[in-house]
């Protein structure tokens, strides 16, 4: 697998990167004004309820839940009262959080007036600025026909112009050549927990449309790290209308074919398959315990963005123990 660090600029060339990546800077600004405005009205003082971090100091024992992480038990105190009991820990305010990119040709696809790829820069931009503003380090691992770039984490606004043009590049390259095969997810997931050694938040954002075996990579990532699961999708990948006869191409591979979708039964057969894939994403996803937002190229993204902060704030209150759960935003 071909891979190397794409360092982050140095301080002195900040302003040269502003200018190179003016469509991030537009993108940026937009987000500030639209979206991260609103945030930070609906998500005033969330922020410690947001994420969980990781701490040094110890807060509190109380008896272990299922999913806790074991290497939390209280091994006195659960001899002494023949009861598990984990530590809890006091939330360290500083964290680093890791943006595991999938920017593979499947998230080009919209049917709408957005793209998955959009929506996926959509939610890194405001994820990244709403976390950096307030110290915390980010970076990313951004894929495409393989690892592309690393860039390592660090906080400022600047950074996150940064992590946006990397993302634009990548959109660039995505009108060359078809890629060869599908997404290899795993070998994207295998990297990340190479490259971070220290316990981190990670979003892993992807469509999840890939070739299989990516689950058991992303269990181990678990182990070191919360891991939270962004879902990019598109309502026609779920339910194709009556649009007669239409050609489909398969983003990845080119490969090309023409479908009657006038054909009922071809309509509920997709249907039933894109079900049966639904269920199996959540449960992979559940059973790796990790929380999933689904985010669609229809959804608000401040809607989203709030109703997983909610999600987030009623498992910190039942305790870290709770078992994970999947946010579908829709609009209202």
């Amino acid at each position: 697998m071909k891979s190397w660090w794409r360092k982050a600029p140095a301080a002195a060339n900040d302003d040269r990167l502003a200018t190179e990546a003016g469509g991030a800077e537009r993108a940026l600004r937009r987000l500030e004004w639209t979206v991260i405005r609103r945030l930070d009205g609906l998500l005033q003082g969330d922020y410690r309820t947001l994420m969980r971090g990781s701490g040094l100091d110890l807060a509190d024992l109380r008896e272990y839940q299922h999913h806790d992480d074991v290497r939390h038990i209280d091994w006195n105190v659960t001899a002494r009262l023949q009861t598990p009991h984990v530590r809890v820990f006091t939330e360290d305010r500083e964290m680093a959080a890791w943006f595991v990119l999938d920017l593979s040709r499947s998230v080009d696809f919209g049917s709408g007036l957005k793209a998955k790829r959009e929506i996926s820069a959509g939610f890194v931009g405001v994820l990244a600025r709403l976390l950096t503003r307030h110290g915390n380090r980010v970076g990313a691992l951004v894929y495409g026909n393989d690892l592309e770039a690393v860039i390592p984490p660090r906080s400022g606004r600047r950074h996150v112009l940064h992590l946006l043009h990397a993302m634009e590049r990548r959109a660039d390259k995505a009108d060359g050549p078809a890629q060869k095969g599908m997404t290899r997810l795993d070998d994207l997931l295998k990297s990340a927990a190479t490259l971070m050694p220290r316990r981190s938040t990670v979003f892993v954002v992807s469509d999840f449309l890939s070739e299989p075996g990516w689950e058991r990579p992303l269990g181990q990532l678990v182990q070191r790290h919360e891991v939270i699961a962004v879902r990019l999708f598109d309502p026609l990948e779920l339910e194709l209308p009556d649009l007669g006869l239409v050609p489909l191409r398969d983003a990845e591979t080119g490969e090309q074919l023409w479908v009657d979708t006038h054909d009922a039964g071809f309509r509920k057969r997709f249907a039933r398959l894109a079900a049966e894939r639904e269920a199996t994403l959540r449960a992979s996803l559940a059973k790796a315990g990790v929380d999933a937002l689904e985010l669609s190229t229809s959804d608000d993204l401040v809607e989203a963005i709030v109703r997983f902060a909610d999600l987030r704030k009623r498992r910190t209150r039942v305790g870290s123990g709770a078992s994970s759960g999947s946010v579908k935003a829709v609009a209202a």
